[in-house]
């Protein structure tokens, strides 16, 4: 047998020389410690290793082992309501056996072995099952059932079933005879490699919308479930308190948070606050339908690129089985920065920036997974990914923002004079777009109002005709335009502040139903109508303002509540009696 052994270290990456046991893309062990490394590139003299954890203290002349697989996790029963690294690794299991910091070479298994699930066998005897197909379910949390599924090449007749019960997750559930008459053995857990997509029947139209409860993207900038959305925006935006949001209230079964390289105090207090939150539609806490991957900007920084295909893998996973997953990554500009300084470490040539040249094939190689497919077993599933952003300098020119474009179809482009002001979310209505609004139409007409997206048109067109306005308010001033004009600032004004800004602390407003945001869309158009037909008469605008209804509306969003509206009526007549006496 081949002794393989180190060569050389340039950081992550380490050199074996005059071998030929690996193969591209397999997962390695390196060292005396095992730390866990992937081959990535391969000549007749040497095999270069990237390895996912710190290579402090390593020596030249330390073994090198093959696994004989790519990079890959286990998946099963106990990824909910779990804590993982970049390279899947239990960070709570770790904490309990090493302490507070993650030793070298420290192993922990994804799926936790020794603990009993209920299982429920969902197949019989002379049952022929193939790739995908459900023969089992475990009740994983008490919102999520966990529907467990023929790995890849392991179809044939059912041949064995275990009885109903507590099980370990390595215990055989099912035994499958093939046609060539080998038995395979089914228990809770598969592997899978991270890099790979898994499989599907089809991919379908993305016509339904992801419901966030967020008016700027709910109303302005929706995304389909399925979807894929950006999330650029400077330091100190909002980004991750946006992307909290939508964890919280959007409208997906299940929800993977992939930290990537992000501060150490930021995801500190992401986990902090998952595991405290309440779930709105359930009452049961968050976490029972959350994954997190935490993988902190002093963590290795090979580590960082795993992280996101870990996330999107434990995703499609849960797809497969049927259900709906939004997945939170922030951010990918971090993980771009650890492709360039890998990329450097290998001495490839260098691209704009000093990126790789293949950032925009990764970066479409991630996006490409989400989608709203029919799986193996014939269910319907989804994965929409919504990518955090960070352009140094709020720089929405640089390469990663400008190739991630070119994948997605929501860009919430995040300001930060917004951010300054108080204005959550912080999502620039001038520069944000989305191209998922004419798939949806159909679904807002039949499940909302058929004039919500008329509706939306006129609200953008004013933001739109705002903005014009204000070039010419910073030449010559507000008081000299004519009052058709005063009024388009004025009512974008209440838009702005009593429609496009939220509270997330608020019980009326941290979510908004779409059946509301289209009665506050209706009055404020209503109130604007009513004005503008003042205003045509020669009447001044003046008169108007007096009355104080722009401030009144602005209240609506705190007073009238998620089920009522009913209440909206009052603030109809309220227009009504403000503009009675002008008219």
């Amino acid at each position: 047998m081949q002794n393989d052994t180190i060569h050389s270290i340039n950081g992550p990456v380490i050199t074996v020389k005059d071998t030929d046991t690996f193969a591209l893309m397999e997962m390695v062990y390196v060292g005396e410690d095992r730390l866990l490394g992937e081959v990535v590139s391969m000549t007749r003299e040497a095999t270069v290793i990237q390895v996912y954890e710190s290579t402090s203290g390593l020596k030249p002349g330390e073994p090198v082992t093959s696994s004989g697989e790519s990079m890959s996790i286990d998946l099963g029963p106990g990824i909910l309501k779990n804590i993982f690294d970049g390279i899947g690794r239990p960070l709570r299991d770790i904490a309990e056996a090493t302490g507070a910091f993650i030793t070298a070479g420290s192993q922990g298994n994804t799926i936790d072995e020794n603990k009993l699930w209920p299982v429920r066998i969902k197949v019989s005897k002379n049952d022929t099952l193939k790739h995908g197909d459900v023969y089992a379910t475990v009740q994983e949390t008490d919102l999520i059932e966990h529907r467990l599924m023929v790995p890849r090449g392991k179809g044939g007749k059912v041949v064995y079933t275990a009885d109903d019960g507590d099980h370990k997750a390595r215990t055989t559930m099912v035994k499958l005879e093939d046609r060539d008459g080998f038995v395979h053995e089914l228990s809770l857990i598969q592997r899978w490699p991270i890099k790979t997509a898994r499989p599907v029947t089809k991919r379908l139209d993305t016509a339904k919308p992801l419901v966030t409860g967020q008016r700027v993207i709910d109303t302005l900038f929706p995304i389909t479930k399925g979807g894929a959305a950006a999330i650029p925006g400077g330091f100190g935006s909002g980004k991750t308190m946006t992307q909290h949001q939508l964890a919280k209230w959007c409208d997906a079964d299940i929800i993977v948070f992939v930290g990537c390289g992000e501060r150490g105090n930021e995801m500190t207090q992401a986990l902090e606050e998952f595991s405290e939150l309440i779930d709105p539609k359930s009452g049961k806490p968050l976490t029972d339908r959350t994954v997190l991957i935490a993988n902190t900007s002093n963590m290795p920084v090979a580590a960082r690129e795993a992280s996101i295909y870990t996330g999107v893998t434990i995703a499609e996973y849960y797809r497969d089985m049927g259900y709906h997953v939004a997945m939170m990554a922030d951010s990918t500009s971090r993980w771009a920065e650890a492709l360039r300084e890998i990329s450097g470490r290998l001495e490839e040539m260098p691209a704009e920036e000093g990126f790789p040249p293949y950032l925009s094939s990764r970066l479409s190689q991630f996006y490409e997974r989400a989608g709203y497919y029919e799986t193996l077993n014939h269910k319907t599933g989804s994965i929409t990914i919504v990518g955090a952003v960070s352009p140094q300098g709020a720089d929405f020119s640089e390469p990663v923002t400008q190739n991630t474009k070119r994948f997605i179809h929501a860009f919430w482009a995040l300001d930060k004079q917004l951010a300054y002001e108080r204005h959550y979310p912080a999502v620039n209505w001038n520069e944000s777009y989305s191209e998922y609004v004419n798939q949806l139409s159909n679904w807002y007409s039949e499940n909302v109002d058929e004039e919500f997206l008329d509706h939306r048109q006129q609200i953008v067109k004013l933001l739109n005709e705002e903005n014009k306005l204000q070039e010419i308010v910073k030449l010559i001033g507000s008081s000299l335009l004519p009052d058709d004009q005063k009024l388009i600032l004025e009512i974008s004004k209440l838009i702005r502040k009593g429609f496009l800004q939220q509270n997330a602390f608020h019980d009326f407003d941290s979510y908004v139903t779409l059946e509301k945001q289209m009665k506050m869309m209706d009055v404020i158009l209503y109130l604007y109508h009513e004005a503008d037909k003042i205003v045509d008469r020669g009447i001044a605008f003046r008169l108007i303002t007096q009355t104080d209804i722009f401030n009144k509306l602005t209240k609506m969003k705190y007073e009238i509540p998620n089920d009522d509206m009913d209440m909206f009526d009052d603030y109809y007549d309220l227009v009504d009696n403000a503009l009675s006496d002008i008219k």
